[in-house]
């Protein structure tokens, strides 16, 4: 039979043998179908939709906390004050404050929810002080799920839930203190707990690396599991990324929102009596891997983690516990927004 030619958008002309042989193999029988545009059908309406990412950030007082997370979004998204004023007390107990922000870049909408926890850490007796913490991210979930079950449900749930818990560790040098390892077992599989060693500008380079060492040494003795996950991991390609991300971890950052102008550029860094620490150069902090990491490469899948791991699994165990809390259909749950 003879060859018909397709010329699609942008293509190069494609030969087109009509008649059955090698259907099997999926040959192409009339060109161009237009499978491939389903990527930007997708892009278009999550653009129109937007999405919800919310972070919460966790460490005693003093940490660098709301200014790390200022800098990884390039914006005041975390106002607290740097320090206690005179007038301010440290909280007697954790109080949980959640601050949102719409933040656009290239036409993307995200509202970004960062979750603060003044007052973790900083008692003389800090014991229990992570159970206002797992209150409210259990809290979030009973709200998702709440709104799930519904009969009517809304057609996009509003997605309150920790996507993410930045535990930021003192930049001792030593050993992480019982309080962190406690922290991070209770709620390691609730939440995906990123750890951070903050403050690495007061390390040399080698007390920084033994630190890290001896840090992840502790977190796998203590069988505390962070995110990324190596039970999460999809397939060969995930494991070896996410393999060199453990490798890497935890990050020890730097974070800063003033600019200084260095070699006739304006950076953002920490200005010091013999230098200034440039938060973005790999050679002096890992911000802009931590920053890749979560943001870049990792945000969606912090999502899914959430929905399809720590959320199922409160799910199931609300559902088990109350018998009369039952969806409307067993595969309602997929149409829920990632």
């Amino acid at each position: 039979s003879s060859s018909k030619w397709y010329s699609g958008p942008h293509r190069e002309p494609w030969p087109c043998h009509g008649g059955s042989h090698g259907a099997g193999v999926g040959s192409a029988l009339l060109g161009y179908i237009g499978i491939d545009t389903i990527i930007e059908q997708m892009r278009k309406k999550t653009m129109k939709t937007g999405f919800d990412f919310n972070i919460m950030v966790v460490g005693n007082s003093g940490l660098g906390k709301s200014t790390l997370v200022n800098t990884l979004f390039k914006s005041q998204v975390s106002r607290r004050s740097a320090g206690w004023t005179r007038d301010e007390k440290i909280p007697k107990t954790v109080e949980v404050k959640a601050v949102s922000h719409v933040l656009e870049e290239g036409g993307v909408k995200m509202k970004l929810t960062v979750i603060d926890t003044p007052g973790f850490g900083d008692q003389i007796n800090n014991e229990n002080c992570w159970e206002p913490i797992s209150k409210y991210i259990n809290e979030q979930y009973e709200k998702f799920l709440k709104e799930e079950v519904n009969i009517t449900r809304k057609k996009r749930i509003p997605d309150t839930r920790v996507h993410c818990c930045l535990y930021f560790i003192s930049p001792t040098g030593h050993s992480l203190r019982q309080l962190d390892v406690e922290f991070m077992k209770r709620l390691s599989h609730s939440v995906n707990i990123i750890p951070v060693i903050a403050k690495a500008d007061t390390m040399t380079m080698e007390e920084r690396q033994e630190f890290k060492q001896r840090v992840r040494k502790e977190l796998e003795m203590g069988g505390i599991e962070f995110y990324p996950q190596k039970e999460f991991d999809e397939d060969m390609e995930d494991k070896s990324d996410n393999d060199k991300i453990r490798e890497a971890m935890p990050f020890a950052v730097v974070g800063s929102d003033k600019e200084y102008q260095v070699n006739a550029k304006r950076v953002l860094g920490r200005k010091t009596a013999w230098g200034i620490v440039e938060v973005e150069n790999p050679n002096h902090c890992e911000f802009a891997q931590l920053r890749d990491f979560l943001i870049r490469s990792h945000l969606q899948d912090l999502k899914e983690v959430t929905h399809n791991i720590h959320y199922e699994t409160y799910r199931a165990k609300r559902l088990h516990e109350n018998g009369g809390l039952h969806p409307v259909s067993c595969n309602d749950t997929q149409e829920s927004n990632l």
